[in-house]
């Protein structure tokens, strides 16, 4: 098997009898280098099949033009249009993403931080596993002054780091004072384990709703487990096994309200008219389903943008200010759809 040999600046030098600082320099177009010199440069880098190597040039200026960024699954919406535009936003100041998945594993939560940070990464954003309690495991980063953002999932006050995160409590209390306001009574919820600061505080403003709605909080309607399909389905199972079903249903991902559709459909039981059912993400398949399912906005775009700006700032202080606790809320807003139609009751 033959032996791949890379090629060199000081190959293409040799080719086109320059030195190397100026083949060095024409790559890298420095103006004291003539257009018709960079143009015979850069088509022998070409004919030779010449690679810059970027991670030595990161060992010399100290900087790998590289962002990790770590979150639990990409195959869920919101976490998947968050990478989309954290990499279009970094290509605009010149970085490259690395994206890694956890799949809620911290195990390899833990593995992919040693391993992005071996990997020298300029900066790292976070969103947590739904069992990460420990966050120590990202204390290398902080030793090192490497920028760290946390979003969605995040660390509590004490860790000391940059939080970009949504107003969970309020979606909560909204989706669940919109069930209300539509003559839901009782009202079932589906969270995720409570491990995870998303589904605490989801869960508070659920009871906050019903509280302030004089309605009761029944332990055996509220349900908790990872939001799979798989779960959401036995879970229906339970909640529709007797007689008087729920009213209404607060899934906290999109995914289990749309389980949960697909339960009551295959199964006779209507919605809106016997159950009505709020999500959370405003993952575009709630729009398309029959009927359409209303659900929690999260913003994806403007959490993406946010956790960029977050990024770029600190890598660009001059002078980095010690870890402290810094925190930005993202707005969510309730879109309201078929799936919790009807007159609702009246305003006092």
């Amino acid at each position: 098997m033959a032996i791949r040999t890379e090629k060199t600046i000081v190959d293409i030098a040799d080719e086109l009898g320059l030195s190397v600082s100026t083949v060095s320099r024409a790559l890298n177009d420095h103006p004291n280098i003539s257009i018709k010199t960079k143009e015979r440069v850069k088509k022998m880098a070409r004919k030779l099949g010449y690679r810059p190597n970027a991670m030595a040039a990161g060992l010399r200026n100290n900087k790998s033009k590289t962002i990790g960024l770590i979150v639990p699954r990409i195959s869920m919406f919101y976490p998947a249009a968050i990478s989309t535009i954290i990499q279009n936003k970094l290509q605009e100041y010149g970085y490259n993403l690395i994206i890694c998945q956890s799949n809620d594993s911290l195990e390899q939560e833990i593995a992919l931080v040693n391993t992005l940070y071996s990997a020298r990464v300029d900066g790292l954003a976070v969103s947590a596993t739904l069992y990460t309690s420990d966050f120590s495991h990202f204390d290398i980063f902080k030793q090192q002054n490497i920028p760290l953002v946390f979003f969605d999932r995040v660390p509590p006050k004490e860790y000391n780091v940059k939080v970009i995160k949504g107003d969970d409590f309020l979606g909560g209390s909204l989706a669940t004072e919109h069930l209300i306001d539509k003559g839901c009574k009782d009202i079932v919820h589906i969270s995720g384990p409570l491990t995870c600061n998303l589904y605490k505080e989801r869960l508070a403003g659920y009871k906050d709703a019903l509280q302030k709605n004089k309605l009761p909080y029944k332990k055996p309607r509220v349900f908790f487990h990872e939001l799979t399909k798989e779960n959401a389905w036995q879970t229906a199972e339970k909640i529709f096994s007797q007689k008087p079903y729920p009213d209404g249903v607060f899934a906290t991902n999109d995914t289990t309200a749309l389980t949960i559709l697909e339960y009551c459909r295959k199964n006779g039981i209507q919605v809106p008219q016997q159950c009505k059912i709020v999500g959370y993400s405003n993952d575009p398949r709630t729009e398309i389903v029959t009927p359409s399912i209303t659900s929690v906005d999260q913003y994806p775009s403007t959490m993406g943008e946010r956790i960029v700006a977050a990024l770029m700032d600190l890598i660009q202080a001059k002078h980095p200010a010690a870890y402290r606790h810094s925190q930005e809320i993202v707005p969510i807003t309730l879109v309201e759809r078929e799936s919790t139609a009807g007159p609702g009751r009246k305003k006092k």
